[in-house]
């Protein structure tokens, strides 16, 4: 029977771990740079303490150093320190000359590699050289070597010489295993201390998103309404766009089910007609007259309904429209409707206007606040658009304004004709319902409207104001 194989999914790291991790990264690295600098450092600061030593060894020798008569070489008792003294005892003097060479009492036993003669003047710094201690282990020295010339009074005869001086390296290799112990040591835990504190100061400054989070969730089981407003300024336009989509959804279910009671509710009327002519056991000819003007009425409520909930709600992130090739397709369409009268329709629009929205949006919107001006025009029509108004991080707002030469709105109409169902004037046809969809439309995306008269034309004017969106 064949085993089930259980797939992992791969999870990506959370933002806390992610930067743990690269910032651990980056500590450890600068702490091992660090290391190693100081390191180098110390190790090039010991060596040149110690061939400072040898070259003052060096010198002393050389202060005390003779020539004899014959020309041979004269090395006093009188030595710089005990330590040449002792057979092995880490510290070595040589002095070489041709045809003559002499070692310190403390080179009897360890075998040192020769040192060459050099020229007056020149010293070289060694190391670590191979030796053979006395007991025949291996070791190694450091060596200094200074090339001098010694004058006979007069300046008769010179005899050049060299000074060689060594150290076993032991005492320097431990100074620096003392030194790179506590280096590593002191590095390490201030690595430990230094990685705890950054692991609490992420978790700090990381607190606000995990209260994002928090508040999220209980978004989402119902617990609150929304997303508060207690959070830092890089996360506002986060928490702002979260509560606008969620105000945003809820205005749509909202208008949902508003729309489907108001259909259940107008739709009421035509079916108790309809059961009461039934009741009343009208004629055929009756009935079928009542019967096709009550369908049509509930297929004028019907489109009515439908029309207005397809314009209520909007998309949140929508991407900028250009607004220029939509308002030439509408009045080219309006201009084949309302061809016996003539008008003209004239375009004022800013090139960097963008509608932010649905297409079908700016359709219903342009379409309804046109196709208004060209009924009531006399002979012309303006549509007038530009950028809105600005603020720091939002999608800049959209003014735009219908203008007409027809005979205008009085201020106290203005609030009656953007009712549902009401017409300006019973006589034009039309349903009564353009311009309260325009209206819904505008409150959706949080906008203003406002009717007055056209400062040029003289009849109409419709002003819409869309401020800045997320």
């Amino acid at each position: 029977m064949p085993t089930a194989r259980r797939t992992l999914r791969w999870r990506p790291r959370s933002l806390q771990t992610r930067q743990l991790l690269a910032a651990s990264l980056g500590l450890l690295a600068f702490l091992a740079l660090a290391g190693y600098a100081l390191d180098r450092a110390f190790l090039e600061t010991a060596e040149d303490s110690l061939r400072q030593r040898l070259r003052s060894y060096a010198l002393a020798y050389a202060d005390n150093i003779e020539f004899l008569r014959d020309g041979s070489l004269y090395v006093p008792e009188m030595l710089p320190d005990p330590r040449f003294e002792r057979p092995g005892s880490g510290l070595y003097a040589q002095v070489v000359r041709p045809g003559e060479h002499w070692d310190s009492p403390s080179a009897h036993g360890p075998r040192l590699p020769e040192g060459a003669m050099l020229a007056p003047g020149e010293e070289r710094f060694e190391g670590p050289l191979p030796i053979r201690q006395i007991n025949g282990a291996p070791g190694e020295i450091y060596r200094y070597g200074l090339g001098l010339v010694w004058d006979e009074e007069g300046g008769t005869r010179e005899f050049p010489y060299t000074i060689h001086i060594a150290e076993d390296a032991g005492a320097l290799a431990a100074q620096i295993r003392v030194f790179r112990r506590a280096l590593w040591g002191y590095l390490g835990g201030a690595g430990l201390v230094l990685l705890l504190l950054q692991a609490l100061i992420l978790r700090w400054s990381l607190r606000p998103l995990r209260q994002v989070i928090a508040e999220l969730k209980r978004v989402q089981r119902g617990q609150l309404a929304r997303m508060s407003e207690r959070h830092p300024r890089e996360l506002e336009p986060l928490t702002e766009s979260i509560n606008a989509f969620i105000e945003s959804e809820r205005e749509n279910l909202e208008r949902q089910r508003n729309t489907l009671a108001d259909l259940a509710h107008s739709l009421k009327t035509p079916l108790a007609v309809l059961r009461a002519r039934l009741d009343n056991h009208a004629s055929e000819q009756e009935l079928r007259e009542e019967v096709a003007t009550q369908v049509q009425r509930m297929t004028d409520l019907v489109s009515y309904q439908l029309a207005r909930a397809a314009s209520s709600g909007h998309q949140l992130f929508a991407a900028p429209v250009e607004i220029e090739p939509h308002a030439e397709q509408i009045v080219r369409g309006l201009e084949k409707v309302y061809a016996a009268k003539g008008v003209l329709c004239e375009f004022d629009i800013e090139p960097e206007a963008r509608f932010h929205g649905e297409v079908g949006d700016l359709h219903e919107l342009l379409g309804n606040l046109l196709e208004n001006a060209f009924k009531w025009a006399r002979s012309r029509v303006l549509l007038t658009v530009r950028v809105g108004e600005t603020a720091p991080n939002r999608r800049p707002g959209l003014w735009l304004a219908v203008d007409d030469d027809g005979p205008g709105i009085p201020p106290e109409k203005v609030g009656l004709l953007l009712q549902r169902g009401v017409r300006g004037d019973e006589r034009v046809q039309g349903h009564g319902i353009g311009l309260a969809i325009v209206q819904d439309l505008v409150r959706g995306y949080r906008g203003e409207l406002q009717v007055g008269r056209a400062p040029e034309l003289g009849g109409a004017r419709f002003e819409v104001r869309l401020p800045p969106g997320l």
